[in-house]
């Protein structure tokens, strides 16, 4: 089917919630792909952190197919023999002693953790403990609990009112959030932070900022509560991005690599913060069935197979020194395979982003100055090389 008739038919019969780009892609392999005229593209987008090993990996392909023809779901009323060994691999990738909730997006798994720290505080604070503090520019879902969390009043005018308890205060600013425990003394059930803020524009934490608020939840008895839907399993050049700040939180959101391109998601506690659960308290249909848990268990056990945190850190860095030598980038940020490139002032993303398309890039304007980029974590060096060609050309 060409591109027009595939346009003609998602205008006639898909809700128009997105404002797509013009190119339909019909097949990938590794960090290519290919669109419906028969184009080549090199992907530094990742379906936005999704691919992490590429695309159509063989072992994910070969465990999807298998399971497929030996067991497509069960109900979670009775167990299934993958998802407590996907799980006890993801706990060891924490450091043990955890326990986890599968469902089926990183929205879904930031909803487990807010119904989990209201349960937790109420359960073992006091009655009424369900404030959670976030952070301004973050994003957490769009659900109407999770973009409550989101500290992004653009994306929350259109659904007012949003759902109460959650306040958003400055990113990195520790005295904000000192004030907000004072404030709610007693009743704060967690902070819920994002280690680097993604679709913010890839901020990571300044120096300091986790260990204090690590501290101040010592101290308050709020949970810490870090989302790394975007960062997680390996993409920063750790297996979780907060590996960097030597801290331990005490919930810890993933999804979007997990499945490699498998719609899974998990919510991880420690023992102790786990206990706010109760049989009943929580449930999905989809979480943890054979199907998913099969591809995301090929996928983590191919990533430590490939040590990708060690691969994502060298390749980032050599992503990072490239761009920065481009004329046209003003400055670089993020860490490992999570990066964006601020442009030169009279430079407008949008528009480099597009011509980076029509030259065979794809790359994303996660804001109106900044490019981002996050290709699969197995890109190779010469692929690396190739993109920033594609980019200097587009610049120039």
């Amino acid at each position: 089917m060409s591109f027009d008739e595939l346009a003609a038919l998602d205008a006639a019969h898909v809700m128009q919630t997105y404002a797509r780009l013009p190119v339909a892609f019909v097949r990938g392999e590794g960090t290519r792909l290919w669109d419906s005229e028969g184009r080549e593209y090199l992907d530094f987008l990742g379906g936005l952190a999704v691919v992490s090993l590429g695309h159509a990996h063989p072992e994910v392909a070969d465990a999807l197919a298998t399971q497929a023809r030996t067991l497509l779901h069960v109900s979670n009323l009775y167990y299934n023999d993958v998802q407590p060994r996907l799980a006890a691999e993801l706990d060891g990738l924490l450091g043990g002693g955890g326990r986890l909730f599968f469902c089926n997006s990183g929205a879904e798994a930031n909803e487990c953790a807010v119904k989990l720290v209201r349960r937790y505080g109420q359960k073992h604070g006091v009655p009424h403990t369900y404030h959670v503090v976030s952070a301004l520019n973050s994003f957490h879902g769009r659900t109407l609990t999770t973009l409550a969390a989101t500290g992004q009043p653009a994306k929350q005018a259109a659904f007012q009112p949003m759902a109460p308890g959650f306040w958003q205060v400055p990113y990195g600013d520790i005295g904000a959030l000192e004030e907000q425990a004072e404030r709610f003394e007693g009743k704060l059930a967690a902070i819920l932070l994002e280690v680097v803020q993604g679709e913010g524009g890839v901020w990571p934490a300044p120096p300091g900022y986790l260990e204090a608020v690590r501290e101040l939840c010592d101290r308050s008895g709020a949970l810490l509560v870090l989302d790394e839907v975007q960062t997680g399993l390996g993409r920063t050049g750790k297996w979780f991005a907060f590996e960097h700040f030597g801290i331990r939180p005490d919930v810890v959101t993933m999804a979007k690599a997990l499945g490699n391109g498998v719609p899974i998601g998990a919510c991880w506690a420690t023992a102790e913060a786990a206990t706010g659960f109760d049989p009943g308290d929580h449930a999905t249909t989809f979480g943890g069935q054979p199907l998913a848990a099969s591809a995301a268990l090929a996928t983590v056990r191919v990533m430590q197979r490939e040590n990708v945190p060690e691969r994502a850190a060298r390749a980032g860095a050599r992503l990072a020194e490239g761009l920065a030598a481009l004329p046209g980038v003003d400055s670089v940020r993020g860490l490992g395979l999570l990066l964006a490139a601020e442009l030169a002032p009279g430079l407008e993303s949008r528009a480099v982003a597009t011509a980076c398309l029509e030259a065979g890039l794809v790359v994303n304007n996660v804001t109106p100055t900044a490019l981002r980029f996050e290709p699969p974590l197995l890109v190779t060096d010469d692929e690396i090389d190739e993109a920033l060609s594609i980019l200097g050309k587009v610049l120039a």
